[in-house]
């Protein structure tokens, strides 16, 4: 199987898993840390393209699990990390990161945070090697082993 299909299928995979899970989801830590998740994934390269930052605001708004949670406020929070990271990335990472491990209370949740990270970098049939990166290090930040999630 080629990288891509393999990344696409992992990517449904774990949209699936959320879904299931859509109804034990609706924390304030959950949605903080899957917004910053988000940033994170769409920043991944120390850059914010217009078109990448519309992208992944569309899958935010369009994704079933979050939909537990008003659009707006998702789409604020999503902005508000991504200032954070334009402003000092490196800076900014940290303070994001911290973000992100506020879900570490809760495994089911933590989790799903690292699988938001998954299928918004893999929504573009290209979840690079900073993105996976990035996504290897939340697991790090959440105390969950980063190759439950072949990363």
């Amino acid at each position: 199987m080629a990288l891509w299909d393999r990344i696409k299928e992992s990517a449904q995979t774990m949209q699936a898993q959320l879904e299931a899970k859509k109804n034990d989801l609706k924390s304030g830590a959950f949605r903080d840390a899957s917004m910053a998740m988000c940033a994170l994934v769409a920043a991944a390269d120390g850059t914010i393209d217009p078109a990448e930052r519309r992208r992944v605001a569309h899958l935010i708004t369009g994704n079933e699990v979050l939909k537990n949670f008003p659009a707006d406020d998702l789409h604020r929070r999503f902005e508000a990390h991504l200032d954070t990271l334009t402003a000092d990335f490196d800076l900014g990472k940290v303070s994001v990161m911290q973000e992100v491990a506020k879900a570490r209370k809760k495994p089911a949740e933590a989790r799903a945070v690292i699988q938001i990270g998954i299928v918004i970098g893999g929504a573009d049939g290209d979840f690079d090697a900073t993105e996976r990166a990035l996504v290897r290090e939340a697991c790090y930040a959440l105390d969950l082993p980063p190759h439950e999630f072949d990363l």
